[in-house]
């Protein structure tokens, strides 16, 4: 499992940086599914959101 937070993003920044940043090429012999969850906190609102692929 990868998982990027971010508080000025939204969720889906979250899992397009995880992407574009191919932090999944660390794990290439893992041998396994990968879960990416991007996560988001809304300071101001004190709410979350999540992404899951």
């Amino acid at each position: 499992m990868i998982v990027e937070l971010k508080w000025k993003d939204d969720a889906d920044t979250a899992i397009k940086q995880i992407l574009n940043k191919n932090y999944t090429g660390k794990l290439k012999d893992y041998g396994s599914n990968i879960l990416l969850v991007g996560i988001s906190y809304d300071k101001k609102e004190k709410e979350y959101s999540c992404s899951i692929e």
